[in-house]
């Protein structure tokens, strides 16, 4: 059987009957956005915001008293809209399919729900996550250390390609370091479980972060599919993205079994609460004089400037240290020990100023970042939505400022204000107050 052909098909057949909803599972015609709960349960429009109209505790998940002291150590006290209609159905098993904005915590509904049903047993993985690009994958395991640091039973790995495998291997032999929980990328993963070193027959637990991504691309999908076919049929599934394209739906539902549904209540109001969002047109030549100006002239904690290829992102960050400003670049063409290096520097407030492609532009989690600027702009509005999305996270204040640069750069600028339904005005001659956008 060739590759190809052991690839789960997708019929045009297949797609249109998934799309049909279950018998009683939206209790009436669901209207598109609308907060699906399978099972005959009513629906509700989930707005998408970061802190419910019901204040809700932590405690009211009845989540285990090491989960809720490390919560607390993190100063979090109530959990988002998309964590209060998540986490208790999470907690009974059931499977998940979460799309939400950018910065409202959908990774603690599964680092959390996956932690407080762990029963660590030595030698064996319960839980699998897999994200698809490595940053994002040691951020989850960084998660993951974050909340079980009362759970010192808890072994977690990453495992993502561009470094050796030898070391991976090593690792999975050693009863006393193998992990409970495994986060990594699909083709290092694959290669694994592959090649008899890792084994998945007692996953309970099996988590896809930014699946739109994931099951988009052919190559990686393959690698996703052959994974899940190495865990039990008895599992939990559960997916999360910050865009969830109507042709990607029916294809995550395939590896579910009557989820949650959670959706933001329409894809125009996938604008982040709290960020303020300006273009600048200019020519190509003024990008650099124009950038230095706003960097001279804003405040900000931390910021991050997106470019279009690994080129332009050394080329940008050579030339911001030569003026004084204390860069740092985090794109593919670094070897991946310099990138982690790279990111912790960032993420550890040593360096303020990252230069970045669209490595970056998705789940990365940096606090203080409250500046993003679009340097180029990406291709799409998703691209966009990703990228911004580093500013404001979790409903905290934001600016974001794009280069309008070329006919394409308008074409991309009208398909971002007609998508979310708003504009994207000149940034404004005499700057922006810095108590709009910088936290108090």
């Amino acid at each position: 059987m060739s590759a190809e052909e052991d690839l789960i098909d997708y019929s045009d057949e297949e797609l249109q009957s998934t799309e049909t909803p279950a018998a009683g599972a939206t209790n009436g015609a669901a209207k598109k956005g609308d907060l699906t709960v399978s099972g005959g349960k009513s629906t509700d429009k989930g707005k998408g915001s970061y802190v419910g109209i019901h204040s809700t505790g932590f405690r009211d998940f009845l989540l285990k008293g090491e989960l809720l002291r490390a919560i607390t150590d993190c100063g979090f006290e109530h959990p988002s809209e998309v964590q209060q209609k998540c986490i208790p159905q999470a907690l009974l098993s059931v499977d998940i399919l979460c799309q939400a904005k950018s910065g409202l915590g959908k990774t603690a509904v599964f680092v959390l729900t996956t932690l407080h049903q762990l029963e660590p047993i030595p030698g064996e993985a319960s839980v699998l996550v897999m994200c698809h690009t490595r940053e994002l994958a040691y951020q989850i395991k960084n998660e993951y250390a974050r909340f079980s640091k009362y759970l010192p039973e808890v072994k977690t790995a990453v495992f993502y390609g561009g470094t050796p495998i030898q070391k991976d291997i090593e690792l999975l032999k050693n009863k006393e370091s193998f992990p409970n929980i495994i986060v990594g990328t699909p083709g290092r993963l694959n290669a694994l479980v592959r090649d008899k070193y890792l084994s998945l027959r007692n996953v309970k637990a099996f988590v896809l972060d930014e699946c739109d991504k994931m099951l988009d691309q052919i190559d990686m999908r393959r690698d996703v599919q052959e994974i899940f076919r190495a865990t039990p049929t008895e599992k939990q599934v559960m997916m999360f993205s910050a865009t969830l394209p109507e042709t990607i739906r029916p294809i995550c539902r395939k590896f579910m079994r009557h989820p949650l549904e959670v959706f933001v209540d329409d894809e125009t109001k996938l604008t982040l609460h709290g960020l303020q969002q300006y273009s600048i047109k200019l020519s190509e030549g003024e990008k650099n004089r124009k950038l230095n100006d706003l960097l001279d002239s804003l405040e900000f904690n931390q910021v991050i400037i997106f470019v279009k290829s690994t080129l332009r992102a050394t080329e940008l960050d050579k030339l911001l240290r030569e003026c004084n400003f204390p860069s740092i670049a985090v794109h593919s063409g670094v070897s991946q020990e310099e990138r982690i290096k790279r990111y912790k520097e960032f993420k550890e407030f040593n360096k303020r100023i990252c230069v970045a492609t669209d490595v970056f532009g998705r789940g990365i989690d940096i606090e203080r970042i409250n500046l993003a600027i679009n340097y180029d702009l990406p291709a799409d509005a998703d691209s966009y939505l990703h990228r911004v999305g580093r500013a404001g996270r979790f409903g905290t204040k934001g600016l974001s400022i794009s280069f309008v640069s070329s006919e394409t750069d308008e074409t991309v600028i009208k398909e971002i204000e007609s998508r979310f339904q708003a504009p994207l005005p000149p940034y404004p001659e005499g700057g922006v107050d810095s108590s709009t956008y910088m936290a108090s």
